[in-house]
């Protein structure tokens, strides 16, 4: 089929103007070995790492279409966890910045993340309710914990025990065991939702935040005893059954049967520390030493409370006993040890509050050796702030060190533009419009605004105009980055500004219901002999309603105006004469353009369509269902009749208006697209949106052809409600406490097809290899036997073996989703073959761990086939023997590694001691030559 049309297609070029998106969490992450000096931020669907020192960019972690929504730094400092909107969760390097490990699990969003002390675990917690433990070693998904009502908040490793604890939304802390996997008590003394939770003093204390202005504080002790074996049943009873749950009240005790010894755990109230601030939590954490604990709301005050160790508890107890001693010899009383105690307030002081530049909406800190606290603030507003307080100081103060600004605006770009010889872009917020270099996205010039909405080059690209919210029009030179003029154009908003085609001047349209005409002219200036850039006011046209949008055509005879009545009007320039009337939008058009040659006009309104007119007769060609919500920009490519629409979908689409095809869609910003920008030669589109970024997407030289893109859409739309399908059910098990970690997704279903392809060429191999013998024993002689292409291409290898590559190839994290989609009639032929391997002794952890998974779920149907007997009989021989094999393996290599720890210790302790000999002779040096100086000054 030929070409009918040919397109080219646009692509992402950058990610630009943003410091961090304010929808994760900030976190500490050690680079080069240097901690509290790098820190990790979410950035739309990236990981920025910044060094807060030199306030660079050191690494970026590429992400893919979804928005971070949460951090976690792996405990030996090499790892980060990253978790998505989408509910994946993908572990990088940042030595290398690549993305090794890929879990799918979650249905919604990923709310919470934390690895176990030793990073060997990691838990995950969503706003689909569910809580998931992944084994990161192994790259794959241990168990689903279900339990929660609502979004979980915060999940919580204890060391000490194999325990989890959880809070959510739906105002439960839950406690899970994870040896039994089950919940066994919940804590229900909060009322409203928790928030975030903390533990201090060595996991004996659990502190937990809500939606009032109270930090209740939990006391967790753990009782072991052994169970007396003549104790009546009745008695043992009285605590809960394994895998039964208990609802507690603040200051009850659950008691839990377990399999030799029952263990009670004790979660009482001690009492409650009252924040400053009168809203919810927001984050709620500590260092981690535990020693600091901070928390802050949805304000901009961080509070920062410092925890006392055990040591320094016992030593106040002691001053306080000595005061109570003192005191009750005085008044002649007796024993006054009972009613000496500490309170929480004391245990727990409050050290300093730390007033940011904007709202906070997470902190990470992190306590150096020398006591010196390093807080880094991501604050709402797209800034970076990095505070030190010194703890040693009587009162300490927070010093803000450093802020990462320059990267972004601080508000909403509501304007672009670009510069005539398509370099320089122009982005325009509340507070400042700044210019930026489009081959390096640095940022060249910053210069204070008043509220933008509207923005222009002036023809020469020396000074730029921006029209703003309060009627002004402000002239400023890019050369010096001065405002050289301020004008009272309106007297409400300027919603919008158009360059006149012969460049002598341009038109604004106001909120003031007037359009008017503005020419450039010199002006002398009287702080020097050269004439500077100004603009004259030269004619009016009054209107009946609020102007939202101006359009010269390009032949410089009409003037399209967009109303708040939901019409355009067309008037002719030289007599202001009214021409034509569009009018079939049933809401508001805020944005319109006119094509290069004057024969077209495209508008976008907030009923979501856009209709081409004729500019001739004022006909509506054809309208187009262009966006899911309001359609905020509308502007065609040079010199064609392609045009680019931006909505408040977060989509910016391209469009025909010859043939009212829709050509491709520019996905990548996450909430709504206020304005974009065509580059004159129409290679370049810069657009801005509520996320804070800005994005740039660039033609490319590849064609795009509409058959093949529409045919990818509908293989995206698959894609997404394949996931969304109600997930296969494992025979004879119920929907419980637990479950699979994995999720059905597009990717488990091609492995399984995979592994169906390959048990298929395996099995007419074996065929076709059958049919080979009997006719070379028919004919007497060795007739050659055709190789499959495909054994071929890996080698000539044999049909099992290919089997076995393909099976090692499936992800460890989809393994279990990939076998459960797999039909039974494939599973015969899969046993034999894993009893083959195992004797081979190739990769038996694998297939051990697959071998139990499959007898899990077709339980009945293995052990009612009665041609399977042998080959399970086979297995166990050959599996117990392998597993013992390996074992020993392992056991022996453990050891060899125990010996080997044990001799570097033991060398790095003598180096040590011979070290610190060599350093005291050297200080004994010093001080000897020093004092000879002195004697020989005296």
């Amino acid at each position: 089929m030929g070409l009918t049309r040919q397109y080219l297609r646009y692509g992402p070029a950058a990610l630009f103007g943003l410091v961090a998106s304010a929808r994760g969490n900030a976190a500490f992450v050690a680079l080069r070995g240097e901690r509290g000096r790098c820190v990790a931020v979410p950035a739309c669907e990236h990981v920025f790492v910044w060094d807060t020192r030199k306030g660079e960019k050191v690494l970026i972690l590429k992400g893919l279409k979804q928005e971070v929504s949460c951090l976690c730094p792996s405990p030996d400092g090499l790892h980060l966890a990253v978790g998505y909107e989408d509910g994946s969760i993908r572990v990088f390097s940042l030595l290398s910045g690549e993305a090794n490990i890929t879990f799918n699990g979650h249905k919604a969003a990923v709310t919470t993340l934390q690895y176990d002390h030793l990073g060997g675990r990691l838990v995950s917690g969503s706003k689909d309710t569910d809580v998931i433990v992944w084994d990161v070693i192994n790259e794959s998904g241990l168990y689903r914990l279900r339990g929660h009502k609502d979004a979980v908040t915060q999940v919580l490793f204890l060391k000490e025990k194999n325990l989890l604890v959880t809070s959510g939304k739906d105002t439960l802390v839950k406690w899970w065991d994870l040896d039994t996997q089950h919940c066994f008590k919940t804590l229900v003394g909060h009322r409203t939702e928790v928030w975030g939770m903390a533990l201090i003093s060595e996991e004996k204390r659990l502190i937990t935040g809500s939606a009032d202005s109270e930090l209740r504080v939990w006391d967790i002790t753990y009782i072991q005893e052994v169970k007396d074996p003549d104790e009546p049943e009745s008695k043992k009873s009285k605590g809960s059954s394994p895998g039964a749950e208990e609802n507690t009240e603040e200051d009850e005790t659950v008691e839990l049967d377990e399999r030799p010894e029952e263990r009670l755990v004790k979660c009482s109230k001690v009492g409650s520390i009252m924040r400053e601030g009168r809203d919810r939590i927001v984050t709620l954490a500590t260092d981690r030493t535990g020693k600091i604990l901070a928390c802050h709301g949805t304000d901009a005050v961080l509070e920062v409370f410092s925890v006392l160790s055990e040591e320094e508890v016992r030593k106040k107890l002691e001053k306080k006993m000595k005061k109570a001693k003192k005191k009750a010899k005085q008044n002649s009383e007796e024993d006054p040890e009972r009613s000496v105690e500490l309170s929480l307030q004391e245990e727990i002081q409050r050290v300093t509050n730390i007033r940011a530049s904007s709202k906070i909406k997470s902190f990470d800190l992190i306590l150096s050796p020398k006591g010196e606290l390093k807080i880094i603030l991501l604050l709402q507003n797209n800034i970076i702030e990095s505070y030190n307080l010194n703890l040693s100081a009587r009162v300490p103060q927070a010093v803000c060190a450093s802020k990462i600004t320059i990267g972004g605006h601080r508000s909403d770009v509501r304007t672009l533009a670009f510069s005539s010889d398509n370099i320089a872009i122009l982005s325009a917020a509340a507070e400042s419009v700044k210019i930026w270099n489009r081959s390096t996205l640095q940022c060249i010039r910053t210069m204070d605004c008043e509220y933008a909405l509207c923005s222009l080059f002036v023809p020469g690209d020396r000074q730029v105009i921006v029209g703003t919210k309060t009627g002004k029009l402000q002239l400023y030179d890019l050369a010096s980055g001065s405002l050289m003029e301020t004008l009272n154009a309106h007297d409400g908003a300027v919603w919008s500004i158009a360059l006149s085609p012969d460049q002598r001047g341009f038109v604004t349209g106001g909120a003031d219901k007037c359009v008017k005409f503005w020419e450039f002219e010199l002006v002398k200036d009287e702080s020097s002999v050269q004439k500077r850039l100004s603009m004259k006011h030269v004619r009016i046209l009054q209107l009946d309603e609020d102007v939202l949008c101006v359009r010269y055509s390009p032949n410089q005879k009409l003037l399209a105006v967009s109303l708040l009545d939901c019409t355009v009007k067309i008037f002719y320039i030289d007599t202001l004469k009214f021409f034509l009337s569009l009018y079939g939008h049933k809401l508001p058009v805020l944005c319109m353009d006119i094509s290069y040659d004057g024969t077209l006009i495209a508008t976008g309104s907030a009923d979501r369509n856009v209709k081409i007119w004729g500019l001739d007769f004022g006909d509506c060609h054809r309208s187009l269902f262009a966006h899911d919500d309001s359609v905020m920009y509308l502007q065609f490519v040079a010199k064609s009749h392609l045009f680019f629409t931006a909505g408040k979908d977060s989509k910016i689409k391209q469009w025909d208006a010859d043939k009212f095809e829709h050509i491709q869609t520019l996905e990548g910003h996450h909430q709504e697209v206020w304005c974009l920008a065509l580059s004159p030669n129409g290679d370049y589109v810069v657009s801005a949106s509520h996320d804070k970024s800005l994005r740039l997407w660039e033609r490319t030289r590849e064609p795009l052809v509409l058959e093949e893109e529409r045919e990818m859409q509908r293989e995206a739309e698959y894609e997404e409600s394949v996931a969304k399908e109600e997930q296969p059910v494992v025979a004879g098990e119920t929907q419980g406490e637990t479950g699979l970690a994995g999720k059905k997704t597009i990717e488990t279903i091609k492995a399984a097809e995979r592994i169906m392809e390959a048990i298929e060429l395996y099995r007419e191999e074996m065929a076709k290899l059958m049919e080979h013998k009997a006719i070379c024993k028919a004919a007497g002689k060795e007739v050659p036997f055709p190789v499959n292409p495909i054994l071929r291409a890996y080698g000539n290898i044999t049909p099992s073996a290919y089997v076995l590559e393909v099976f090692k190839k499936v992800k460890s994290s989809e393994l279990e989703e990939s076998l459960l989609v797999l039909p039974f009639s494939y599973v015969p032929d899969l046993l034999r073959l894993f009893n083959e391997y195992i004797h081979l002794g190739s990769e038996v952890e694998l297939l051990c761990r697959a071998l139990l998974f499959l007898l899990k779920i077709h339980f009945g149907q293995i052990t009612s086939n009665h041609m399977l007997v042998t080959v399970i009989e086979n297995l166990k021989k050959t599996t117990i023997s392998r597993v013992s094999e390996a074992r020993d393996v392992l056991g022996f290599n453990m050891a060899g590694l125990q010996y080997l720890k044990r001799e570097i210790e033991a060398k790095d302790e003598v180096t040590f001691f011979a070290d610190a000999t060599d350093r005291f002779e050297e200080k004994k040096r010093k001080r000897k030559k020093k004092e000879k100086m002195v004697l020989a000054v005296l």
